[in-house]
């Protein structure tokens, strides 16, 4: 089995389109283009399903119900990027959106948005990533990216001051201190440990259901390099020493906004000392066991939406049972 690690879930390579963010008017030329497309997301979910897909809703279809992109309305719009020659935007709904409370005059602010909400489905970022294709993976991970990274920053970390949004969505500035803030990304090393008898050892998290196992990971720290991480990570989770260090592949996790990257750790020994805290079990496996457990119920492996999984069926060497 080979790994197709450019086709992991959510990994999918769009066109960013990032010399237009900062171009005047950006965002409402490209609302006012009828081919222009947008991904809808409320309460950090988005429009479609896994099985027809990701609702990516025309232009015209949002403009009488929505405020134009340069109001700083409590709608959140960003332009994506394009695909398939045409522009993508998204548009983050406000809470409240599908609410009907009479505001001002008996008239609902939020009633404005409803139509946009209500009759539609709407679906998890887990649930859509591993079955619409990649560039809808792609744009859904962006979307509720940077949905996330709004909410949780509209003020400045510095003074404190509220801030507006520039750059099409993709930078919030701070008036007062006269500086920009980026969207974050947080950088975490997930990685196989391999042993010199080429077993795979697999660890419980002390929150997870008792039969559900997975590959270590952890947040790479300050000044810390990526190969440092990983190390660290596995002697704090497990006690194990880790020499070699090989690099496999990446995929974004916007969970809310972490980056993960995947390794290859190779153990220098095997006696296993889980720290109690964020491991409570871990357990080295041969091939043989690691199917038998996945058959039998008795492991549940990482879900297919993660680059756990393929770093797991990469050292197995073949699909996994299990969704």
């Amino acid at each position: 089995m080979t790994t197709a690690w450019d086709a992991l879930p959510l990994a999918g390579a769009i066109d960013r389109a990032a010399e237009r963010r900062g171009e005047p008017g950006a965002l409402a030329d490209a609302l006012a283009d009828d081919a222009t497309r947008v991904v809808l997301v409320h309460r950090g979910r988005l429009a479609g399903d896994p099985t027809t897909g990701l609702v990516r809703v025309p232009a015209a279809d949002v403009r009488d119900a929505a405020p134009a992109p340069d109001e700083q309305p409590a709608l959140r719009w960003v332009l994506l990027g394009v695909l398939d020659g045409s522009q993508v935007l998204a548009l983050v709904l406000p809470d409240d959106a599908d609410a009907t409370p009479p505001g001002l005059e008996g008239i609902s602010e939020s009633g404005r948005w409803a139509d946009l909400v209500r009759g539609r489905p709407w679906s998890s970022l887990r649930d859509l990533a591993a079955t619409v294709p990649a560039d809808d993976a792609a744009l859904a991970a962006a979307s509720v990216a940077l949905a996330a990274w709004h909410a949780s920053h509209p003020r400045c970390g510095r003074c404190g001051e509220p801030t507006v949004v520039t750059q099409s969505g993709w930078v919030r500035r701070c008036l007062a201190e006269g500086v920009d803030h980026f969207p974050r990304t947080d950088p975490a090393v997930i990685m196989t440990v391999v042993d010199d008898d080429d077993r795979l050892l697999l660890g419980h998290n002390t929150a997870w259901a008792p039969d559900r196992w997975s590959t270590l990971a952890g947040y790479v720290e300050p000044g810390e390099s990526v190969e440092q991480a990983v190390r660290r990570e596995v002697h704090e989770e497990v006690g194990l020493t880790v020499g070699e260090v090989v690099y496999r592949a990446s995929q974004p996790w916007p969970f809310p906004a972490s980056l993960m990257l995947g390794f290859r750790a190779a153990a220098r020994d095997t006696v296993v000392r889980c720290d109690g805290v964020e491991v409570d079990d871990a357990r080295w496996f041969t091939r043989p066991e690691l199917l038998a457990a996945a058959r039998s119920g008795q492991v549940r492996l990482p879900g297919r939406t993660s680059i756990a999984r393929a770093l797991v069926e990469e050292w197995f060497g073949d699909e996994l049972p299990g969704a």
